[in-house]
């Protein structure tokens, strides 16, 4: 399930809540039992390598030939 940032304009705290993304812009109250809270915008962390994936990105050459949007043929 999602987890979702909130502030309190109340008393300024931080937390987070989980909840199906269909829940995600519902009200939310702070631990503090304040209502006044606002969904924070979040990014998102996606572990890996870019170059690690760097090799399989440029496609041409080698067993799978070229991939990408339209086989290799015209991406040049």
């Amino acid at each position: 399930m999602p987890r979702y940032e909130y502030r309190c304009r109340s008393c300024g705290e931080t937390f987070e809540l989980s909840r199906p993304m269909a829940e995600s812009g519902d009200p939310a109250v702070c631990p503090g039992g304040h209502e006044d809270t606002v969904k924070l915008l979040s990014t998102v962390a996606v572990g890996g390598s870019a170059a690690a994936s760097a090799p399989a990105a440029r496609g041409g050459g080698g067993a799978g030939g070229g991939g990408g949007c339209c086989g290799g043929g015209c991406c040049g």
